[in-house]
């Protein structure tokens, strides 16, 4: 962790597009207090510095997409005074997201746990916010070298196939960007988001196969939580899992 005390918890959502980033974000940040939401998506070059591929196709699913050093300024804005940038505007709460598809009852019994949790902690937490962070490319190892995937307290990992991410991609209408708007123009998620995806991905997984097993090991040793493999396809579960390991992490930094 980068600092003794920082004023902010920052938790980390990453993984395939269409794994249910936005989604679980936006659910945290509805039961954790004082939470809020920067999204990788924010921190995207200008439409015109998006890198193009061989059949001139722009990118926007590649680290070089990315502009890396107001990401890193914002993350260490956020470790030392606990709130974003003052001049930071989030562009990607303007695209949609679907419905979450889980019950009011499965958030409220997060909620509950959470309150029950802070209760019992509040004179050592104090007024500490927690910063979500969700984004396709955290963890990857070049976001290694270029000194962002340490600044996580927390890291979670969501998985989703390759059929499930190709539906839902190919069903969304398309995404604001800095300078207009995007949509993935036909055969985008196999030829440019799932590649990538693998690409950037296998070091997690036994035999690199993104398709099979966690890498126990590397999750271990670059502390990356992965989302249980009956919770895939099921916002309930992964919520609950996310809920857990989230005060499991807080309740370990306490002692």
């Amino acid at each position: 962790m980068a600092s003794a005390d920082p004023p902010a918890f920052l938790l980390a959502l990453s993984g395939p597009s269409s794994s249910g980033k936005t989604t679980l974000a936006r659910l945290l940040r509805d039961i954790l207090p004082s939470a809020y939401i920067l999204h990788l998506d924010d921190f995207y070059k200008h439409d015109s510095q998006i890198p193009v591929n061989d059949a001139g196709i722009q990118d926007w699913d590649c680290l070089d997409a990315i502009d890396i050093p107001p990401l890193r300024n914002a993350l260490e804005h956020i470790r030392a005074h606990g709130t974003p940038p003052p001049d930071f505007v989030s562009k990607e709460d303007q695209n949609a997201v679907g419905e979450c598809g889980i019950s009011s009852a499965v958030v409220d019994k997060c909620r509950e746990r959470v309150q029950q949790f802070f209760g019992s902690v509040k004179d050592k937490r104090g007024a500490k916010k927690t910063a979500i962070v969700d984004g396709f490319l955290l963890f990857s190892p070049e976001m290694a070298d270029l000194g962002i995937r340490d600044q996580f307290d927390l890291k979670l990992f969501l998985r989703t196939s390759y059929a499930t991410a190709k539906t839902r991609r190919e069903a969304r209408n398309g995404y604001v960007t800095l300078e207009g708007f995007w949509q993935d123009p036909p055969g985008y998620v196999d030829d440019i988001v799932w590649p990538n995806y693998v690409k950037d991905h296998r070091f997690l997984f036994q035999d690199g196969n993104v398709d099979g097993e966690l890498d126990q090991d590397v999750c271990k040793k670059i502390d990356v939580h992965g989302m249980p493999t009956d919770a895939q396809g099921d916002m309930a579960k992964v919520l609950e899992w996310a809920t857990d390991t989230i005060l499991e992490r807080l309740n370990n930094g306490l002692q």
